[in-house]
């Protein structure tokens, strides 16, 4: 990519280039309050506050210092300030941009999402889906959480991508790509609430060794969440390859027709981080998946979600090329 290609921002108007960069940190600061989400999860202190929300054991300002309750307490407050930073990118979007513009759309979505991230995360306090509970209606709760975080990350990043200059989406009706990538979507999609459940039992039945947990994964006697653990892996494995051989595909192709420089290092850091999310989760399992490890293993995760999302906006605002098919 050229050095103009990487000062995108800097051709930008003033104000707009003040928005990108403000939309580019309300994405990291999501990524904070989704990584310490998981860690009340992996902590166990989900019921910090008790069944109290939103507030914290019935009070604003908990007196209480238990540990549990300032873990969850603090995700509070991030989860609130990110709420108002979301709130900020649409408002300042309505300010900057015209009528139908796509970085407005992108706010809008960006704060459906993180209210409906508001409701599942305030629907597992007041339901007591937390801490060492492993009822039904948790485990489909994570996955379901997991989803709407994904698409309220996709939203902030859509937002930012289109403010920093990308282009919009060029797609037809019968156009190839849409089945390829779709599928590559449900794949992503599918692998990350296997990931999410996985994470649950982890965190619900931890192993005390790596061959007592190889035991539970195939014992017909273990709770469903321990028999589900063996699967993600395999998800994982069968997901890489096959975003492997349709980014390498789709280079291919486009080698043809010289690429765009953004689609074709979005297309590298997506299998670079992919690799990366492999050896980090053969790691989590070899460590019996300690905290400070799932922390690393979903904040790899959630990247690789991201630069899918900027890969694909890249890929469909090029015009589709014949034959198009992977």
């Amino acid at each position: 990519m050229s050095k103009k290609n990487f000062n995108i921002l800097a051709a930008l108007p003033q104000a707009e280039s003040r928005y990108a960069r403000y939309a580019w940190g309300v994405l990291a600061l999501n990524f904070l309050v989704v990584l310490w989400g998981a860690f009340v999860r992996a902590t166990g202190s989900g019921a910090g506050c008790g069944a109290h929300w939103p507030t914290c054991n019935g009070e604003v300002v908990p007196r209480a210092t238990a540990v549990e309750t300032v873990i969850e307490f603090v995700h509070r407050l991030t989860s609130g300030a990110a709420l108002l930073a979301v709130i900020g990118l649409l408002v300042w979007a309505w300010r900057l941009y015209p009528k139908g513009h796509l970085v407005r759309k992108g706010a809008g979505y960006t704060v459906f999402f993180i209210f409906t991230e508001s409701l599942l995360g305030a629907g597992l306090v007041l339901f007591e889906w937390v801490a060492e509970d492993a009822s039904v209606g948790r485990v489909i709760s994570m996955p379901l959480h997991l989803l709407n975080t994904f698409l309220l990350l996709a939203s902030i990043t859509l937002t930012a991508w289109w403010a920093s200059g990308g282009k919009a989406a060029r797609i037809q009706r019968g156009d190839p790509r849409l089945g390829w990538f779709g599928a590559a979507l449900l794949a992503i999609l599918f692998l990350g609430t296997s990931g999410a459940i996985t994470a649950l039992g982890d965190t619900l039945f931890p192993a005390t060794s790596l061959l007592e947990g190889m035991r539970q994964d195939f014992s017909p006697t273990a709770h469903f969440l321990i028999r589900l653990r063996i699967w993600h892996p395999v998800i994982a494995v069968l997901s890489g390859l096959y975003l492997f051989g349709l980014v390498l595909k789709r280079a291919s192709l486009r080698s043809q027709h010289k690429p765009e420089g953004a689609e074709r290092v979005l297309g590298r850091l997506l299998l670079g981080l992919f690799f990366l999310q492999l050896l980090v989760g053969a790691v989590n399992v070899l460590l019996l998946a300690p905290v400070w490890m799932q922390l690393v293993h979903l904040f790899l995760a959630d990247s690789v979600w991201c630069a899918f999302v900027l890969y694909c906006a890249a890929v469909f605002a090029a015009p589709a090329t014949s034959p198009e098919t992977p």
